[in-house]
């Protein structure tokens, strides 16, 4: 068993990042990582006489035997060293269906241990302005990677807002970032009757909690996930350490607590803890954890094109330091052969890397026990993934246009012992433009569901409550939809008691940004730094 993890240096570096910044010390140089052969000699000037091809020849003779020697020498040996050092979960289970891409789900988790089980030292989680663990492994970062078959389109990386609330298989519905926590705590509780203890104790708790959250968002994004790769805070940090920095912009300054986040506007460049700090704020955002999502996306375009440029693939000592920090920090499946990956993937460079973030709907989503949440509508969401790998589905011209709102009159019943909350989802679906009906209450049921007469129409509603239930029923009249609200219903408006919803505490006119359908934006790239805020 290896032993605890070293510590990072206690004050990692921001470089470029306003006057409340000590100077930098110079960077100490490093050792001579070349393990190859010495090169031969200098050979004698040459020849004036000699044609300007022949020179031309033997410099490109020179460049391609460079090549070579780092391929098959200094390249191979690390890739050696890190295959044998790499922690690995057997995360994913059954057999996988070609889907029209290879998918790769990429974990940024709030983890005190390493890789391998053992706890992070204090004074390096101190470094990391970690704050105090409350005993969870929350998901902190969840993004799918799509690269697929088709060379001709681009590989995309889509984050998963942490407050999506989606359906986690044996939890029922939560939000998606208790997934890997719910499983871990499950399989801990398990193992520790047992008497399991120690760093045995974190792993096999750890792989349950992964295998959990990859069941549940295979299961949203209709993806069968090829591979998985986790990485914890400190390893977050000690990579954009080991690149150099990553280029960043920050369209108004920043100073949170929470976080340890304080920025100047404009470009900097960050590694180490700082770097941490601003992926990882979301308190003091116009958009909370949207707003995150599209910093992390930001970061990790310019961290793309760190890695993926010249100066460090061919910097054998920021290669060394990057693959010595994947070894401790990052675990894989073990089904992973990376070197074939990196064939598959070679002629990327960042700027054919999309950033997106996945579909949402609201992000004041009322919930009985996770608190406002952000809604998601399945359906949609696996639309979008299926997309990335082969482009939309040719449109039927055959098939109905979606119905307006102002088409749908809307019957709203009460089947729970929540007083108003019918006249308050009655409200929410008239602001939404659809025309008030008949407004009641009907006997206790559980199951909440729309009935219309076109699966059209019964959808648009559906939709509008938060992915409820649809029925069609051809004998109820053109337009007109009926909407049962169950003991199940924790679409918009809802509540967990008897109160009005809190949306109804709101003045007239008041269109909070969060009220509102996400805006994800435009994809980021690596082609330039974006601002963001």
């Amino acid at each position: 068993m290896q032993g605890p993890t070293e510590p990072l240096p206690s004050t990692p570096r921001r470089r470029g990042a306003g006057p409340e910044s000590s100077t930098p010390p110079p960077r100490t140089p490093r050792p001579d990582h070349g393990t190859g052969p010495m090169p031969p000699p200098r050979s004698e000037p040459p020849v004036r006489t000699r044609s300007r091809a022949a020179r031309v020849g033997r410099v490109a003779l020179a460049l391609v035997s460079v090549a070579v020697l780092l391929v098959t020498g200094y390249a191979w040996t690390v890739y050696s060293a890190l295959n044998g050092n790499l922690s690995t979960s057997d995360v994913l289970a059954g057999p996988k269906s070609a889907d029209g891409a290879t998918d790769i789900l990429l974990v940024g988790l709030d983890s005190r241990t390493d890789a391998r089980g053992n706890p992070l030292p204090r004074n390096v989680l101190d470094a990391l302005n970690a704050g105090e663990s409350d005993g969870e492994s929350n998901t902190d970062t969840m993004i799918l990677l799509r690269v697929p078959d088709d060379p001709s389109r681009p590989t995309t990386a889509v984050s998963i807002p942490r407050d999506s609330y989606v359906n986690i298989p044996g939890q029922g519905k939560h939000k998606i970032n208790s997934a890997y926590a719910s499983g871990a705590a499950a399989e801990r509780a398990r193992l520790s009757a047992q008497g399991v203890t120690g760093p045995d104790l974190n792993r096999e708790s750890d792989d349950a909690g992964r295998r959990l959250l990859a069941e549940t968002i295979g299961q949203l994004t209709g993806v069968s996930i090829d591979h998985y790769a986790e990485i914890n805070l400190a390893g977050f940090a000690a990579i954009t350490t080991a690149v150099g920095g990553v280029p960043v912009c920050l369209s108004a300054p920043v100073d949170d607590a929470y976080s340890g986040a304080r920025f100047p506007a404009g470009p900097q460049t960050l590694e180490g803890a700082p770097a941490l700090a601003f992926v990882r704020q979301r308190h003091g955002l116009p958009r909370g954890d949207l707003d995150r999502v599209v910093r992390q996306q930001a970061f990790l375009a310019g961290l793309s094109h760190q890695v993926l440029s010249a100066g460090t693939l061919a910097d054998p000592a920021k290669l060394s330091d990057l693959l010595g920090a994947v070894g401790q920090f990052v675990v894989v499946d073990p089904g992973w052969d990376l070197l074939a990956f990196a064939g598959q993937v070679k002629g990327i460079n960042g700027g054919q890397i999309e950033f997106r973030t996945m579909p949402v709907g609201r992000s004041d989503l009322s919930t009985p026990s996770d608190g406002d949440a952000v809604q998601v509508d399945p359906a949609l969401v696996q639309r979008f993934f299926h997309d990335l790998a082969t482009g939309p589905a040719p449109a039927d011209p055959s098939a109905p246009a979606a119905p307006s709102p102002s088409q749908l009159t809307v019957d709203v019943q009460n089947a729970t012992s929540r007083t108003g909350l019918g006249a308050a989802v009655q409200d929410r679906l008239d602001n939404d433009g659809m025309v008030p009906g008949t407004l009641g209450n009907t006997g206790s049921r559980r199951s909440s569901v729309v009935t219309a007469a076109t699966a059209a129409d019964a959808d648009r509603v559906a939709q509008a409550l938060g992915g409820v239930a649809t029925e069609v029923d051809p004998s109820l009249p053109a337009g007109r939809v009926s909407v049962v609200l169950g003991r199940d219903y924790t679409g918009p408006t809802s509540s967990d008691g008897s109160s009005a919803p809190s949306d109804a505490a709101k003045p007239p006119g008041d269109d909070a940004p969060d009220a509102a359908p996400a805006d994800t934006g435009p994809p980021i790239t690596a082609d330039g730094v974006p601002c963001v805020s």
